[in-house]
């Protein structure tokens, strides 16, 4: 009888020993879970205000543009140089747990990709000659401009020789069509038949997808090869000495540009020439509590110094490009 007891004893204790381990168990999961929940609402936390950071930096820049426009003597829109202060530096704020960095960059002392096909389907001569001299002011040999044009229009017809439609690229593996509209981001180029990822990263500095048919170019924000994409007897040497010019002080006129000794007896003409910007690039870098977000919004500023958000990027690194200033000084 007192063996059946203390079976019974025995088996009670087992029972009980196995509920409290099968409780630990369940409540072990449960923290589990409500840690891992209090972790993502914690990162989802902290990415949000990294969001609303960033496009806070947005907003600063767009102000900044907006005032540079205000400040200018005349009151209508003024020339826009390397030497302001917005073209300069980044800024930089702190903030709780963090920093949010911030520049503006100026556009259209670039070659517009979009600029090569008017509205109405025809080649703009003018942006394809000036195209030609920069590809061959880069060593650019894998890519012809005829390429960048049929990735624009919408026929499927190969422009010259060297042009590339549907038909090239449904051959490549993966198959793809041609866009058959304007570029929408200047990535875009890896796409074309021929580019190799050495060519891109050559071409890239000068080059810019505008939502505009317009090719104007900036002067005092042109680099060397895109000077030298202006007529085909100007060296490189020429163009690094205009571009220091305009480092040491703005053009104030197209004229003033065309008056440099490096042009003279060329010919040049002013089409497709100016001295202000009305599209911008603002990059913002926020880093909060370990988490890094990246915003690159498209602004544009019309002659009255409104200036609206065109489109953000959040996929980009290396933003930051210019020497830092906080913001307090």
């Amino acid at each position: 009888m007192k063996q059946r007891r203390s079976s019974q004893q025995g088996v009670a204790l087992i029972i009980v020993l196995m509920a409290f381990a099968l409780g630990s168990i369940l409540a072990a999961g449960m923290m589990s879970r409500q840690d891992l929940m209090i972790q993502r609402a914690t990162s989802y936390l902290t990415q949000s205000k990294a969001q609303s950071l960033a496009l806070g930096a947005e907003a600063f820049g767009r102000q900044i543009l907006n005032r540079d426009m205000e400040d200018s003597q005349d009151g209508t829109q003024g020339v826009d140089h390397r030497g302001e202060q917005w073209a300069k530096a980044a800024v930089a704020f702190p903030v709780d747990a963090g920093a949010i960095e911030a520049q503006i960059n100026d556009l259209q002392g670039k070659l517009n990709l979009n600029s090569l096909v008017g509205q109405n389907g025809d080649i703009n001569q003018l942006s394809r000659e000036r195209f030609e001299r920069l590809l061959v002011a880069l060593d650019i040999r894998s890519v012809r401009v005829e390429t960048l044009i049929d990735w624009i229009d919408r026929d499927d017809q190969r422009t010259g020789g060297g042009g590339a439609e549907d038909g090239d690229y449904m051959a490549m593996d993966p198959p793809y069509r041609a866009a058959d509209q304007p570029f929408t981001h200047v990535s875009e180029l890896r796409l074309m038949q021929g580019i190799t990822d050495e060519d891109y990263q050559a071409l890239r500095p000068h080059v810019a997808a505008l939502p505009t048919r317009q090719g104007t170019i900036n002067v005092n924000f042109a680099s060397a090869p895109v000077i030298q994409s202006l007529h085909d007897r100007i060296s490189q040497g020429q163009a690094e000495s205009v571009v220091s010019a305009a480092e040491e002080g703005a053009f104030e006129s197209v004229k003033d540009f065309l008056a440099r000794r490096e042009f003279s007896g060329l010919g040049l003409k002013s089409d497709g020439l100016g001295v202000t910007t009305s599209f911008f690039e603002i990059a913002a870098r926020v880093s909060v509590s370990g988490s890094v977000h990246r915003l690159v919004s498209l602004v544009q500023r019309n002659q009255q110094g409104d200036v609206v958000t065109l489109s953000r990027d959040s996929g980009r690194t290396g933003l930051i490009t210019k020497e830092r200033i906080q913001a307090s000084e």
